[in-house]
């Protein structure tokens, strides 16, 4: 049953601390309505009781009855009536006196401790998330600034490309001017007003730019502004009027296409940008636009024109006072300016990496404040849980204590008593605490990361929060260097340990996610993990990383684009015939990710069927084990009530480590048939130079083929033997792990320990096609279609490598000293055997998965 800790997380963090507090706040009143209760009932008890005593004294009063007749039996009735009377008041005043001391008193301490600590730890998280979404906003705005910086230094490069020209073509010889006779033409206005003009993705007409302009002329305000020393600029309009008016008028979706309508009325010549560097458009109401004298001739609107005003001879450039201003501004530096002779452009780029730098530190800081506030939310719901958990149990207690203040003094409220006491055998606290969870549920813990985005898109420095794909294209492997690393290094410590208890325990240990983000800040730079690094930390810290890093992928590893579809698979009632089909179907779905998700997929499943495969798990283990690991293999794209109960990820993961061979060997087997390059004919439209000579030499093979009139041929009958590899089947997506020399182990075998086989070695390493052919001999016999064109293959091959003079050379096969091979939890490192093993190998089970890492080929 999930907890606290794993149930209220929500995108924003207060929507599902919001439900939580509002349940929390709920229990106080509700133990404020129990202590009324207890307090009142007490209250009623010693009135009860006093004015029980209060009939004695009353009776006392009255002289000339019973006092008068000593001996009478009706006085020794009268006098038990009275004593009965008294001892009822005593046992009213001791039942008030201990519901007090039972129920009231300890539990008022106790609800007033607990809304104390309630109270406290909803004012901290409160605090921690504002701080963190101020941060937030400050990031956008850093994000933002920076980008237009970057904007305007672009903006500024290109104009400073096209306003300088190459002087040698003033050096040029002018051609001759040969007289020509031309007839009269149209003049190039009139030509240039009839051409169509293109205003963002529309192409208008002089007659549609003419209204569009009148009616942009008469809707907009335009007024005046005045530019220091430049003087004031008439028929002038900000840039988020001009914006806001696309947006009403001209159609404009989004903020960026109203900006590029208005760069394209500024690059036709109806706007220009005043008191600014550079001539771009932007949405601020502090860039003003000027409307050109060609908007008012092409509209007929009249352009309103400053009046002529008489200057003095002071003002004209002549004036030798202008010169003395001049020569004062010039060494005017008011504002102590750090730059005073910096230029326009070189002042843009430092204010863009000035913008950069904060904005890293603003996207570290909130880094740093968002690990700080999941640390203190893991923290606090841990102990809310608990508190809640005690406050069901400290009403169950009193419950039974309030009874039992009864029924001690009370025997003729038996049947009351009876029924309280039933009653609070109905009180199940576990009961009641998962109720809340089941239906006020907001949220797994998946945390978001706010990752740095560079402006020229380069995926470097950051590991955690970055896309799978684009992490391991910057790595240049298939599967990312961190989850080969760790898997690496759990696999090589898995002996170390005590046990396979020990061993098993490691994936289901509640790591505190303060140490979990310790070892994530020390890795999270993009870079390759030393293993010094990680041997200071304890075993289940790296794992809880592990999963930690699925959590906070953007997608999950299975993308929650399928996820419907892995629904309609578990949600379809199927008999247990049906597995084939069911299986089958996930095939398909998981072939639909990509490259990248299916071979980490593949990795990780390996590691953890070896896992449970040399630890002999139980049944409990693994289901155990697949509700762990649930959450990091298939999300969906939003959690809701509804698929926060739904187990198809549990299911999808109990099929992964089920049916591992028979899932992924199939997708291997087809994407290594399909990558196998055919002899009769070669693909379309290869861009791909990585392959280049092995493309070629299989072409040369195929012509070699047909142009020889006779090549020696495999005796009629028999064919070439493909024997199986004891190395392991080659996979799609492999994972290398650094070989170790083999020692021979003397003593008792553990259960992580295989016997190795020493004698598998191996000169040649096989090229992929032929890595597929020996991947595609541990499983089920090929069609014959596909083994007669691996066999040809084969045969032609082998035919060119006799020919007089071939190159023993080949892309893909090296010849190296060969290592003991070494098994481990994610597969058995060593070279592959040899092609032509003997066929009694064959039948030795294979001792895991071969693993290897290579650079991309795409």
């Amino acid at each position: 049953m999930p907890g606290f800790a794993d149930s209220f997380w929500s995108s924003d963090y207060a929507g599902g601390l919001g439900v939580l507090f509002g349940k929390l706040q709920q229990g106080v009143l509700e133990n404020q309505q129990v202590l009324t209760i207890a307090r009142m009932r007490a209250d009623a008890e010693e009135t009860y009781g006093a004015r029980l005593g209060d009939i004695s004294i009353t009776v006392n009063k009255v002289t000339g009855g019973f006092g008068r007749d000593d001996g009478a039996s009706v006085r020794k009735a009268y006098d038990g009536v009275r004593g009965e009377m008294e001892e009822a008041a005593k046992t009213h005043r001791r039942m008030a006196s201990s519901i007090r001391a039972l129920v009231v008193g300890p539990f008022g301490r106790w609800c007033d401790e607990h809304e104390a600590r309630v109270q406290h730890a909803q004012d901290d998280l409160q605090a921690r998330i504002k701080t963190h979404d101020r941060q937030a906003d400050n990031v956008r705005k850093l994000r933002s600034h920076y980008f237009n910086k970057c904007r305007l230094v672009e903006d500024l490069e290109e104009e400073n490309k096209l306003a300088f020209q190459d002087p040698q073509s003033e050096l040029s010889p002018k051609p001759l001017i040969v007289p020509e006779v031309r007839l009269p033409e149209k003049d190039d206005g009139e030509e240039e007003d009839e051409m169509p003009i293109e205003i963002g993705d529309e192409t208008y007409l002089p007659d549609q730019v003419k209204k569009i302009l009148a009616h942009a002329m008469e809707t907009v305000s335009m007024g005046e502004t005045k530019v220091p020393i430049l003087g004031t600029y008439q028929n002038v309009t900000t840039g988020a009027e001009l914006v806001e008016y696309f947006q009403k008028c001209m159609n404009a979706t989004s903020v960026s296409y109203a900006e590029r309508l208005g760069q394209d009325l500024v690059t036709h010549g109806f706007l220009r940008l005043v008191g600014n560097v550079g001539n771009t458009f932007a949405n601020s109401s502090k860039m003003y636009y000027q409307w050109r004298p060609k908007a008012f001739q092409l509209t007929g609107m009249p352009e309103k024109k400053k009046p002529l005003m008489r200057i003095s001879t002071a003002d004209l450039p002549d004036s030798p006072s202008i010169g003395a201003v001049g020569d004062y501004l010039a060494g005017w530096n008011p504002l102590n300016n750090p730059y005073p002779n910096e230029t326009p452009a070189e002042r843009l780029r430092r204010e863009a990496r000035e913008a950069d730098e904060r904005y890293k530190v603003g996207v570290r800081k909130l880094d740093r404040l968002r690990c700080d506030l999941e640390e203190a939310m893991m923290d606090q719901l841990q102990f809310l849980e608990k508190c809640e958990l005690d406050r069901l149990k400290a009403i169950k207690t009193v419950i039974l204590d309030f009874s039992g203040a009864i029924g001690n003094v009370i025997p003729s409220l038996q049947s009351t008593v009876d029924n309280m006491m039933l009653y609070q055998e109905t009180v199940t606290p576990p009961g009641d605490l998962r109720y809340l969870l089941e239906n006020y549920r907001t949220g797994a813990f998946v945390p978001k990361v706010q990752i740095y985005e560079n402006y020229y898109n380069a995926a470097d420095e950051q590991t955690f929060g970055a896309d799978l794909e684009a992490r391991a294209r910057a790595d240049r492997k298939r599967v990312p260097i961190l989850i080969t690393t760790l898997l690496t290094y759990l696999d090589h410590h898995y002996p170390d340990m005590e046990g396979d208890e020990a061993r098993r325990g490691i994936w289901l240990v509640d790591v505190p996610l303060a140490a979990t983000h310790h070892l994530r800040n020390a890795i999270n730079n993009g870079k390759a993990i030393p293993n010094e690094l990680l041997e200071r930390y304890e075993i289940p810290i790296v794992a809880s990383v592990l999963k930690l890093y699925l959590l906070e992928l953007p997608d999950s590893l299975v993308s929650s684009h399928v996820y419907e579809i892995i629904k309609t698979i578990y949600a379809t009632q199927a008999s247990e015939a049906d597995d084939v089909t069911r299986i089958s179907v996930i095939q398909n779905t998981l072939g639909q990710l990509r490259l990248a998700n299916i071979a980490t997929l593949d990795a990780i499943t390996t590691h953890f069927t070896r896992l449970i495969e040399l630890t002999s798990a139980d049944e409990a283990y693994v289901g155990a084990l697949a509700s762990n690991l649930a959450p990091c293999i298939l999300r969906p794209r939003t959690e809701s009530s509804l698929t926060s109960h739904e187990r198809h990820s549990y299911r999808l993961v109990r099929d992964l480590f089920a049916h591992k061979e028979a899932i992924f060997g199939e997708l291997k087997r087809a994407s290594s048939m399909a990558a196998t390059p055919s002899v009769t004919g070669r693909p379309r439209g290869i861009t791909n130079e990585h392959n280049r000579r092995q493309h070629m030499e299989e072409r040369a093979q195929a012509i070699a083929s047909r142009s020889r009139a006779s090549s020696p041929a495999p005796t009629p009958g028999r064919g070439h033997r493909r024997d199986r590899s004891v190395g392991g089947p080659a996979t799609r997506f492999p994972i290398q792990t650094s070989p170790t020399a083999g020692k021979e182990r003397k003593g008792p075998r553990h259960s992580l320990e295989v016997p190795g086989n020493h004698e598998v070695t191996s000169d040649v390493a096989l090229d992929p096609p032929t890595q597929s052919l020996a991947a595609t001999a541990n499983g089920d016999p090929d069609p014959p279609s596909v083994r007669e064109r691996i066999d040809a293959s084969f045969e032609k091959r082998q035919s060119l490598e006799n020919l007089p003079g071939a190159s023993t050379t080949r892309i893909g096969r090296h010849s190296g000293p060969s290592h003991p091979t070494r098994q481990s939890l994610t597969g058995i490192d060593g070279p592959a055997s040899r092609f032509a093993a003997q066929e009694a190998q064959v039948e030795a089970r294979p001792r895991g998965v071969s693993l290897s890492d290579r650079p991309m080929d795409d």
